[in-house]
């Protein structure tokens, strides 16, 4: 049964993020951002302009290269100087010079003028980068060029990746057409050389800010006014739609209340729109809504994140990886721009599981005595998937029925991102490696049981793996304990999961398993009590691993172990109690009596012969 535990424990987690996962189809990391009815983005596979319906934006102008000099053989490099932007258009005129004049071809042409702009760079993240290093990966960062100004990222580069999650937002005030070509350039950090280019992309800015497409900042499908889409253009809905009315020369927009209102002779109503949508306390006002939903009936740009190939100056036509970004166009004579998205990568938070090891049972005995006996020297391991650290019980010695008793406590540090359900492993891949590497897993706890060998490797026992997001529900007694626990155990039949971040603590019996012979089975039950505490909870409520102080929360007493555990070359005086004299009593005394027999024969052997010469003599 799948769940979403922390959905109702953890607030605020809805952000940006959840509207990236929520359109991309990676539902396990937005949380319920989908069931909350929230906008998606339009997520392209390509660069925004090459889409079909966009045509490059080149609807008001045609663009031509400008060469110097004549380029006589086909490879020979480029000697382009810049480009023309403008359209050529040939009509006959009439015969008659008092004749109609036919109509204008060019008419309601964008301004010439140079308008300051604000320009917001939101760069997402890039994909399959070519590898840099030795190593097989990269270390990229950002640059970021718009005519003579440069934004270097350097200080902020992501090391050991190929597909670094950059969540930047970068803004630049800029004149447009003076300074038009956005240049965005994927870098790798090189310690010792000359940083290298992995890859750059190039967007002509004013082809987007006079397109009639309006490529300056993309519709989303709602207008809210606070919360995490909130509206960001410089104008309203409403606004924004009657001057696309005024430029296309569309009769309208009429508006009848707020609530309908008729465009080019069609009439639109709000709840037409709003038949399947479910209404939230961040929506703004019917008519906005209605505009809106009206002005997304066009040829809009939509909200969305394209994909733009990148290529390297030094190998030109190979694709060097690809960059999700978008760009924001905010002309100053509109006021100033709405609020930026924040994009910021998603911060792991800092807990601490606790994980109490009460007892074993049922563990198969997987060594034999010098005495013949079957049993095992038990201990158990555990530590958190990705992580390197491990943590060991100590050892019962001689479990002659498979149980062991340890109460015992491990502690394990861990950094968790709530939405998407995953640990944050950062760790060195080498001991010379300069930077340490992210990776994310599932926060998996995995607890072993061994058997202790002192003049060999120690033998693997049975392990359990379980998910802190969705483990087997925990049995109370150890005789319920069985395999049917585990999902893909229990045939036919729904297995209950919990979450620890739901639950807080959980105790009770777990199976453990192994393998190795083939085939599942299961090789003993442990009894654990585990607990998820934040970093300020865990300060608040310390304890120590093991047994050590402060021995608190819950406090753990040494194990009462039979007096039959126990370390044999260490206690000479207990392996003969328990081992010796426990196994060979019977021998022992069976021996001693026939030591006491013999003895007495011998004695009566010797003395018989001298107490009949002194007998004999005597009588004489």
């Amino acid at each position: 049964m799948g769940i979403c535990p922390w959905q109702d424990i953890f607030e605020d987690e809805i952000d940006w993020w959840s509207k990236y996962y929520a359109s991309t189809g990676e539902t396990e990391k937005c949380g319920d951002y989908l069931e909350r009815g929230y906008d998606k983005i339009e997520i392209y596979n390509k660069p925004l302009e090459v889409l079909g319906t966009n045509d490059y934006f080149q609807d008001f102008c045609n663009c031509y290269d400008l060469n110097r000099g004549k380029q006589e053989d086909e490879d020979e490099e480029s000697s382009g100087v810049g480009e023309f932007k403008g359209l050529f258009r040939i009509y006959p005129l009439p015969g008659d010079l008092k004749a109609e004049l036919p109509p204008k071809q060019f008419s309601h042409l964008p301004p010439s003028a140079p308008v300051e702009c604000v320009i917001r760079i939101y760069i997402v993240k890039a994909l399959d980068l070519q590898p840099q290093d030795p190593s097989g990966l990269a270390d990229p960062y950002l640059k970021i060029k718009l005519g003579k100004k440069k934004i270097d990222d350097e200080d902020d580069y992501i090391p050991n990746t190929l597909n670094p999650v950059f969540g930047k937002m970068f803004e630049v005030k800029t004149f447009l057409p003076v300074h038009k070509d956005l240049k965005v350039t994927v870098m790798d950090k090189d310690l010792l050389s000359k940083d290298d280019i992995i890859g750059e992309t190039e967007i002509d800015l004013e082809n987007r800010f006079l397109t009639k497409f309006r490529a300056t900042v993309g519709l989303p499908e709602s207008y809210n006014t606070s919360g995490p889409n909130k509206w960001r253009d410089q104008k309203t809905p409403r606004e924004l739609l009657e001057d696309y009315c005024k430029l296309q020369k569309i009769p309208g927009p009429f508006f009848y209340g707020s609530t309908k209102l008729t465009m080019e002779g069609k009439m639109y109503n709000l709840a037409d729109f709003e038949t399947n949508k479910m209404h939230s306390e961040h929506e703004g006002p019917q008519d906005q809504r209605l505009a809106l939903f009206a002005l997304r009936q066009f040829p809009l740009v939509r909200e969305h994140i394209e994909t733009r190939p990148l290529y390297s100056p030094l190998l030109p036509g190979i694709e060097q990886g690809k960059l999700q970004m978008w760009v924001d166009i905010f002309p100053m004579t509109m006021g100033p721009p709405g609020p930026p998205c924040d994009i910021t990568p998603r911060k792991p938070k800092k807990y601490v599981v606790r994980c109490v090891v009460w007892n074993a049972k049922d563990v198969i005995l997987d060594e034999t005595s010098i005495t013949g006996e079957r049993m095992s020297d038990i201990y158990v391991k555990g530590w958190m998937a990705g992580e390197d650290e491990k943590q060991e019980t100590d050892v019962h010695y001689r479990s002659l029925n498979g149980e062991g008793n340890f109460n015992w406590r491990f502690c394990f540090p861990i950094e968790y991102i709530p939405p998407e359900q995953v640990l944050v492993i950062k760790k060195k891949e080498h001991f010379w490696s300069l930077d340490k590497t992210e990776t994310h897993v599932p926060p998996v706890l995995i607890a072993q049981i061994w058997d202790n060998d002192k003049f060999s490797p120690d033998d693997f026992l049975g392990s359990i793996e379980l998910n802190l997001n969705g483990m087997p529900n925990p049995v109370k007694k150890a005789g319920s304990c069985s395999l049917k626990q585990l999902p893909n155990e229990a045939k036919g039949k729904e297995v209950s999961l919990v979450s620890l971040f739901e639950a807080k603590r959980l105790k009770g019996w777990w199976p453990v398993i192994s393998e190795e012979s083939g085939e599942r089975e299961l090789t003993g039950k442990l009894e654990l009590e585990l607990e998820i505490l934040t970093e300020q909870e865990a300060e608040e409520r310390p304890a120590g691993q093991a047994r050590d102080e402060p021995n608190a929360n819950p406090v753990l007493d040494p194990p009462n172990r039979p007096e039959t555990s126990f370390l044999w070359f260490t206690s000479p005086w207990k392996t003969l109690k328990y081992i010796i004299w426990h196994n060979y009593k019977w021998y022992i005394l069976g021996f001693l009596l026939l030591l006491l027999l013999v003895a007495f024969i011998i004695l009566i052997i010797y003395n018989v012969p001298g107490a009949g010469v002194n007998r004999l003599f005597g009588n004489i």
